[in-house]
């Protein structure tokens, strides 16, 4: 079967594919090289032709994950129809700060597999394949924060590290969201809690 359903070396995108819908629902520890054979149709031993190991797999598919989050973040962007540069920068800065925090919260598998520790393969892949870098989330962060030094909102000596204030405010709010103390919390509660940090973040810019 696996000679007649995958040629040209489909079967490793397959793969990939297999475990990205695994992790949607299981998270990263749904993503082992005999459940993605089996989601695949495929022999266990097939996937061995492909990944060296769990890590391998898992790497590849987080990569995958982060793309997912990053294409939200580019679709969010560009429904920021405001004209005016400041507040445009301003809006298209928030509308990925939200998008991440949408991801988190609708996405939990891809999210906690996307930062699962198997990532330092996906900032590799991100620096060295053009398609992947465009969907980078921290490549993305750093365009909105550039626009803002651009429209003379953030003073250009304040610029260097200002990506990892922002993606560290953003990101532990979701954190908390989704598996901390906070993944109680009303909606509209969540909401306010979205809205506080990222104006805390638009201050400290």
């Amino acid at each position: 079967m696996e000679n007649r359903t995958y040629h040209h070396g489909n079967l490793r995108e397959a793969l990939i594919d297999a475990g990205v819908a695994l992790a949607r629902t299981g998270g990263p520890s749904a993503v082992v090289l005999r459940a993605v054979s089996r989601e695949a149709g495929v022999s266990h031993n097939a996937a061995y032709r492909h990944f060296a190991d769990h890590q391998d797999l898992l790497a590849a598919v987080a990569v995958r994950c982060m793309e997912q989050l990053g294409q939200l973040m580019v679709r969010r962007t560009a429904e920021v129809a405001e004209d005016d540069p400041v507040p445009r920068a301003w809006a298209r800065l928030a509308a990925i700060g939200r998008a991440y925090v949408d991801f988190a919260r609708t996405e939990h598998g891809w999210f906690r597999t996307a930062f699962s520790g198997a990532t330092a393969h996906g900032a590799k892949h991100a620096l060295t394949d053009p398609e992947a870098g465009r969907t980078d989330p921290y490549t993305l962060l750093a365009a909105r924060l550039d626009e803002l030094v651009q429209v003379g909102e953030l003073p250009p000596d304040r610029r260097p590290g200002a990506e990892y204030a922002a993606w560290s405010a953003v990101h532990g709010l979701s954190a908390l969201l989704v598996d901390g103390p906070l993944r109680d919390l009303p909606a509209e509660e969540a909401g306010f809690a979205v809205d506080t940090v990222l104006a805390a973040v638009a201050r400290g810019l």
